[in-house]
């Protein structure tokens, strides 16, 4: 015998499923007359109840006498509890995966930031537990948490609209039945609270009544999964047939007739009376309404679930006869014999369905996504949009229809649902102290730092030759820096070198044009073209400062320098000793000049180059300079700057052409009140003073120089040094040569020597 547990109004309280469910186990119920005598005497399945909270504890009860009970609508994830729940199977799904279905759509559709609300029996409190936890872990933030009956107290509701109405969160799941969340969105109607996008589970999402509350436009757009729809064949016609003489002893078809027809079937001045005769096919109603089998389903699938275990055990062959469950009649089957052989079902609707029971009793977690596309007084308009099947991996659980989606209130874009909007590229979350990590704020990733992505947790630093661009979303290569001609300062320091260059040119000419004059020949015409020359390499040496440093071109810049002024002052101090000996080769006996004439001073000029030449050299050999790529000065550019290599070889160079330096000043210090005619000694004095001065300001300057003004400072040690030299020794004399062509006379010279 199987029994169908309805709903009534009365029947959730525990006496009542206490008493009911005392009564089938101990089959006290009462026969019908002319029943079937042949009928087990005991109950063998239950197919019931439809709530969460009374099924557990009607199932529990029974569970302890192996009875199936198998229920179309019970969705509580505790009842997959088999030590508790042991005889308990379900032809709809658990919610534990509705739940998890829900968490997906909200990330699904990017909302991070929502409210979650239920009632408080056992379907509300698992199924939005449930949800939380999911919905964390697909980083969804809960922005409240609320829950109630439809017995709750009026200022309860009203404390929850509040709380709504204040929140900023614009979605809200609402895992509750239809009785719930009609009472709350009549309360926000009234107080005008509207924008809200709601998700709803299955127990409310297609529920017809919708249509008949005031606030019935504030559910247009909502969404939620629903157990599939279905088609039953021959249900129509089946239910057309109903009529009360077939079962005279139920009082829920008296009831169902008594309700569609408006009469009685007892004696009642207020209404006609029933007949019988009354024909279902005349009348619409949602009891002949099949275009939504969603819960009929489930109960045809409970039904056959039972006829298929109970086919099973009666089917028997031959070769089996032994077996002690072989050949049993309808009244010999046990219950736990059923309930064996219910573990087993598995077969297929008429419409495809496949229906089968896992080791807890679940079936198949498979459902449709709805969408309530319009809520018009007594019509609700459903439209499925999407599906959610449990058992596909997890990337095809979930898919959605071409179909257009009505959003909140009938809109037709995407609602926005968010603590804090995202952080674009170049920034990065900052969570908000004491706030849900959803709540942040969008802080731009420091130099040198970039996101390439939105809602970065951390800016990423770039490799050590690159640097963030000024957007912050991408690592570009550093600025590489340089002294070149492509900017002001070194198309200046060249342009003055090659000044430079010119002049001593310019000058040097002047001299071999009036070389047989006087006063080039009394100041060592030969030393003097030799300084010329060392001054134009010293011009133009500092161009080899300028431009894209090179492995050649830093062991050029360096040597080139030191040779090159040391042969310059190698000559300034042989003008020098020329100028002193010339004058003690005046005095009587003088026989001087004899230990430097010419041959001496070309060996003198070679002899403090080679020392030069040799202490490159070896520079050169030992630790050569090379190009190297500074990045400690900027952290943002690259300085590409020629290393000294050895910093000893460096300084021994400048060290060599100090020491020259300061020889020449002291020997031409001493001879600076020499005659005039003679007294070269006196602009060498001046040069000599530039020369040390520029030097001795260089070191601080060149120690304290970062990046590429290091070799402009160098370039301007250089160039102002040797245009000292150029101007203190020469210009007199050009201006003598030029100017003064009378003074450039041999007597003149003589009257100034006897003077």
């Amino acid at each position: 015998m199987i029994v169908i547990i309805t709903t009534k109004k009365d029947q959730g309280r525990f006496s009542n499923i206490l008493g009911a469910a005392m009564t089938l186990v101990n089959n006290q119920e009462q026969s019908e007359p002319g029943a079937n005598c042949s009928k087990p005497q005991t109950v063998q399945a239950i197919i019931g109840h439809s709530g969460s909270t009374p099924t557990m504890s009607f199932a529990k009860i029974v569970g302890n006498f192996h009875i199936p009970v198998i229920s179309h609508f019970a969705t509580c994830a505790c009842l997959s509890n088999r030590k508790e729940y042991p005889s308990f199977f379900r032809t709809i799904p658990n919610d534990f995966y509705q739940s998890r279905a829900l968490a997906q759509l909200v990330r699904h559709f990017g909302w991070t930031w929502v409210g979650a609300l239920s009632n408080k029996n056992d379907y509300g409190i698992d199924g939005i537990t449930t949800f939380i936890k999911s919905a964390t872990e697909e980083g969804v933030c809960i922005e409240y948490i609320e829950a109630f009956e439809s017995t709750s107290q009026y200022t309860e509701i009203l404390r929850i609209v509040n709380i709504i109405r204040s929140s900023t969160s614009k979605v809200i799941m609402a895992f509750m039945s239809h009785r719930e969340i009609k009472l709350l969105v009549d309360e926000l109607y009234k107080q005008n609270v509207t924008g809200l996008q709601w998700i709803g589970s299955d127990a409310w999402i297609t529920d017809d009544s919708l249509a008949d509350i005031y606030g019935h436009t504030l559910l247009t757009g909502s969404i939620g999964f629903a157990v599939r729809n279905a088609q039953i064949p021959g249900l129509g016609s089946f239910l057309q047939k109903v009529n009360p003489s077939q079962f005279p002893n139920s009082i829920f078809v008296k009831d169902f007739w008594e309700h569609v027809f408006d009469c009685s079937f007892t004696t009642s001045k207020l209404t006609k009376r029933c007949n019988g005769s009354e024909n279902l096919s005349d009348v619409q109603n949602s009891f002949t309404d099949l275009t939504d089998l969603r819960f009929s389903n489930n109960i045809y699938k409970a039904v056959y679930a039972v006829a298929h275990a109970i086919n099973n055990l009666l089917l028997c062959e031959e070769n089996k006869s032994s077996s002690p469950n072989a050949c049993l009649k309808l009244a010999e089957i046990k219950p736990w014999q059923l309930l064996n052989s219910l573990q087993s079902v598995n077969f297929t609707t008429p419409g495809g369905e496949s229906v089968f029971f896992d080791s807890n009793g679940d079936s198949p977690a498979r459902y449709e996504l709805i969408n309530l596309q319009s809520v018009d007084r007594g019509k609700i308009d459903v439209e499925t949009i999407g599906y959610y099947d449990a058992s596909l991996p997890k990337d095809q659980r979930f898919s959605m229809n071409n179909v257009k989606v009505v959003w909140r209130e009938g809109g037709d874009q995407v609602p926005v649902s968010v603590c804090s909007t995202s952080c674009p590229s170049g920034t990065r979350k900052a969570m908000q102290k004491g706030r849900p990590v959803c709540c942040y704020d969008c802080i731009l990733c420091p130099p040198g730092e970039i996101s390439n992505k939105t809602d970065s947790v951390d800016c990423l630093k770039c490799p050590v030759t690159q640097w963030s661009n000024t957007r912050g979303d991408a690592c570009i290569p550093k600025e590489i820096e340089f002294l070149s001609y492509d900017e002001i300062m070194g198309i200046l320091l060249g342009l003055f070198s090659l000044i430079g260059a010119f002049f001593t040119i310019v000058v040097t000419l002047i001299f071999y044009i009036y070389r047989s004059t006087p006063i080039v020949r009394a100041n060592n015409s030969e030393l003097s073209f030799l300084l010329l020359f060392s001054l134009t390499l010293c011009f133009l040496c500092s161009l080899t400062f300028i431009g894209r440093p090179t492995e050649w071109s830093c062991m050029l810049r360096h040597t080139a320098f030191g040779i090159t002024f040391v042969l310059c002052i190698s000559c300034v101090l042989g003008k020098t000793l020329v100028v002193l000996m010339a004058f003690k080769a005046t005095l009587p006996g003088s026989n001087v000049m004899k230990w430097f004439g010419p041959l001496q001073q070309r060996l003198s000029v070679v002899s403090f180059t080679f020392i030069q030449l040799l202490i490159c050299a070896l520079w050169l050999i030992l630790s050569p300079p090379f190009p190297y790529m500074n990045m400690k000065h900027y952290q943002e550019k690259v300085i590409l700057e020629c290393n000294v290599g050895s910093a000893t070889g460096f300084w021994a160079v400048l060290g060599y052409i100090g020491l020259l330096a300061v020889l020449c000043f002291v020997l031409a210090f001493l001879g600076r009140k020499l005659p005039d005619n003679f007294n070269e000694a006196k602009f060498i004095t001046f040069s000599m003073l530039i020369f040390c001065a520029v030097w001795i300001t260089f070191i601080p300057a060149y120690i304290s120089s970062p990046g590429k003004f290091i070799v402009a400072v160098e370039i301007f040690a250089i160039l102002v040094s040797s245009f000292g030299l150029l101007f203190c020794i020469f210009l007199p004399k050009c201006y003598v040569i030029l100017l003064r062509p009378e003074i450039n006379t041999k007597k003149h010279v003589m009257a100034k020597i006897n003077k």
